[in-house]
């Protein structure tokens, strides 16, 4: 199985891992054999890569069960959202057992493929951005060591972070271009909208409730709503902050194109003590890569080739086996070139990407 990005289709791939649309639902299954309308389908439904199989990547695995989790959530999430504000006890308690059955297969498997690229377009933004932050948001409290109780805590908070921007009118949430002051006051009024709702839903959980209402609060003390910083912000709060910040900015938006996933992991970096508390960005770097497996990428000596492993705490630096020579045109035998002892090559760009 090989990555590929949906722009270099050519037809005639064979479809590695079934594409699903933004409410969970099949578009097209594994297996399918892929034409100029199969192609056409997956560029409009607004997918930048797909996963086609490759005889010689063979070994490349990825999880489908996890996949399929993510989906059956997304599909519920809406009527989730719904149940909540509505006040309805029987469906909120189905509710966060989904979540729950989410939260406890990353706690038991803990192994899944945590690529940064893997952020797609979808129309329902705010659903796909809350089922990849919860997503990265438990990941990431199972990697800090967190008694199991609080990472499904976590679990909860994170998904349910922005259930405020339903309160939020849909002509502000869904603006083509920059808020006005006054409509980002609005917009930052949301994380108390959540708290609201959830506590009016009978959730009493501090900690979930502070998940919600203080995701936007930064170290420094320039976050909203209250300001506070450091030490007074709750850790739950702090792992939703950072997973919050690199979905929406890996995701494009109306007003401006998604950040490139090295760039994205950069800016996660440069606001460490500012944004994001250090030790959690520091779990970020260790377990979370930057390029997936089988990305085709350039390599700075000409060559190009798949990513096949990752080297954990350096997510710009994975084992890639190239087989083509860009400079000469040639193909090439294959081999690998782990990154971490070539120190001088580096990776120049994702092929087909720019």
């Amino acid at each position: 199985m090989r990555f590929e990005l949906v722009r270099n289709l050519k037809g005639n791939e064979i479809l590695a891992k079934s594409l699903f649309d933004g409410y969970g639902r099949v578009l097209l299954p594994s297996g399918t054999k892929l034409n100029i309308s199969y192609i056409n389908r997956i560029r409009q439904s607004g997918f930048y890569y797909i996963y086609i199989e490759d005889k010689d990547l063979e070994d490349i695995k990825y999880d489908r069960n996890i996949e399929n989790l993510k989906q059956t959530t997304l599909k519920r999430l809406p009527n989730m959202f719904h149940s909540i504000i509505d006040g309805n006890r029987t469906k909120i308690e189905e509710s966060l057992r989904v979540i729950e059955e989410l939260t406890s297969y990353i706690i038991e498997e803990g192994d899944i493929n945590t690529n940064l690229y893997e952020v797609i377009k979808y129309d329902n933004y705010t659903y796909v951005h809350s089922i990849d932050t919860g997503i990265m948001s438990i990941f990431l409290a199972k990697m800090l060591n967190l008694k199991i109780s609080s990472i499904k805590e976590i679990g909860i908070s994170s998904i349910l972070h922005d259930i405020g921007k339903i309160v939020v009118p849909s002509e502000i949430i869904n603006k083509k271009g920059r808020f006005t002051k006054e409509e980002f006051e609005e917009v930052k009024k949301h994380p108390v909208y959540g708290y609201r709702i959830l506590k009016n839903a009978g959730i009493k959980n501090n900690n979930i409730l502070a998940g919600v209402i203080e995701h936007h609060e930064r170290v420094d003390g320039t976050g909203y709503p209250f300001g506070v910083k450091g030490g007074n912000i709750n850790q739950h709060a702090k792992i939703i902050s950072l997973c919050d910040v690199f979905t929406a900015i890996s995701a494009d938006r109306c007003y401006r194109s998604r950040f490139k996933p090295n760039e994205a992991y950069e800016y996660i970096l440069c606001n460490v003590n500012t944004m994001f508390d250090r030790d959690i960005v520091t779990k970020f770097k260790e377990n979370f890569y930057i390029y997936p497996l089988g990305v085709c990428v350039r390599l700075s000596n000409g060559v190009e080739g798949y990513v096949v492993r990752q080297n954990k705490s350096l997510p710009d630096r994975p084992v890639v086996r190239v087989n083509y020579n860009s400079a000469t045109g040639e193909r090439i035998p294959y081999h690998d070139i782990n990154l971490l002892s070539a120190i001088n090559v580096t990776i120049d760009s994702i092929v087909g990407e720019g």
